[in-house]
């Protein structure tokens, strides 16, 4: 059944990625000779000619320059995601700190009226630590098992079907190379037309992956202090607004730290979080908070790498806070795409139940308390 719903969903959204194909957006790049590549109709990465998976082995024995044309790949993939989260998803680009004009600055998406009382709930998506970025679960599944594996697209799609709106922080551009992005920009902005001006277009794209001197976003020096921010001004100012996370891998560390730094609101804003084989740590970032571990019993739900089928118990000695069930792969890179039905029924039956516990900051009453009241 979910593979079904799987295939149905690609269907969907395949019409747009054929009109904004990567091959017409690697043309723009002048990478044409160094990547024949687009996507098929089940939106795997194929060669054009001979239909294909990617090589990476490009250059006979070379590592260092099939590193670098693969890390070309990995931007290229970077600034075309970008476009379908802006083009196909329709969501906005929203730059921070907001009040910062010329300094370097992080961004990350949100779909349109995405903090108005417009939609029911407010889907946020949490990605691993790695190159990619926002609407990338996994750059290697990208490359090698498709964007309905890889990419963030279906699970945003699945939710705005589900009249959610959607935030996607860009946990992973907490530095920016001012000279390369500068540079990168430039260059896939040119449609060049000499096949001559291509090649010297191409070394320069793959010169561009040394080491950069890079300088920290403010207010987004870390992935922690990147989601704070959309916490601060953005998600907080929502009201009456029943917030889910996905988080994967890092994601999860990251949410704890949310949930620390801001307590009592993630606590009375949040519904459900879904971990897909999350890095947190309970024990170091919750410590014995107790109020903490009663509410991630009740909202939490871990989908974890596992030979078991989907959703089997897989819950583990030195894990156990909240339920764990098996994401029904062992491939962390496929844990999100493999889960992602069993997360959104998990959703829909978390917000159904919303509890109505009030987890607000109310003193405690004593009795010493009560006899003082009582005197006066």
């Amino acid at each position: 059944m979910e593979v079904e719903l799987r295939d149905q969903n690609i269907k969907k959204w395949l019409p747009m990625t054929q009109e904004l194909s990567f091959q017409k957006f690697i043309e723009q790049s002048g990478l044409l000779e160094e990547f024949k590549y687009d996507f098929n109709d089940k939106a795997e990465l194929r060669h054009t000619e001979t239909q294909r998976p990617f090589v990476f082995n490009y250059y006979k024995n070379v590592h260092e320059k099939n590193s670098k044309r693969y890390q070309a790949l990995g931007h290229l993939l970077e600034q075309y995601i970008y476009e379908l989260l802006e083009k196909m998803c329709k969501l906005q680009k929203v730059y921070i700190p907001l009040e910062a004009d010329k300094q370097p600055r992080s961004f990350f998406f949100m779909s349109e009226s995405a903090l108005t009382s417009h939609h029911s709930a407010l889907l946020v998506l949490l990605q691993d630590h790695g190159v990619f970025r926002a609407g990338q679960w996994s750059q290697q599944a990208i490359i090698h098992h498709g964007l309905q594996h890889g990419s963030q697209i279906p699970c945003i799609q699945r939710a705005l079907q589900a009249h959610y709106g959607v935030i996607v922080p860009n946990l992973n551009d907490s530095f920016v190379d001012l000279k390369m992005e500068k540079e990168w920009k430039s260059l896939l902005a040119q449609n060049i037309e000499s096949s001559s001006l291509k090649m010297v277009q191409a070394e320069s794209l793959l010169s561009l992956q040394q080491p950069p001197q890079c300088i920290p976003d403010r207010f987004s020096n870390t992935p922690e202090e990147h989601m704070a921010y959309i916490w601060d001004y953005f998600i907080s100012k929502t009201e009456g607004k029943d917030v889910a996370f996905i988080v994967h891998g890092y994601g999860g560390l990251v949410f704890m730290d949310l949930l620390v730094r801001r307590k009592w609101e993630v606590m009375s804003k949040v519904y459900a979080v879904a971990l897909i084989d999350s890095e947190h740590h309970v024990g170091h970032q919750l410590g014995s908070d107790v109020q903490l571990l009663a509410w991630i019993k009740h909202h939490c739900r871990e989908w974890v790498t596992s030979p078991k089928p989907l959703d089997k118990p897989a819950a583990t000695v030195l894990k156990k806070e909240f339920p764990m069930v098996s994401a029904g792969t062992e491939k962390h890179s496929l844990a999100p795409s493999s889960s992602l039905e069993s997360i959104f029924k998990y959703f829909k039956k978390a917000l159904k139940a919303r509890t109505t516990i009030n987890f607000s900051p109310v003193p405690i009453a004593t009795r010493s308390a009560t006899k003082r009241k009582q005197s006066t």
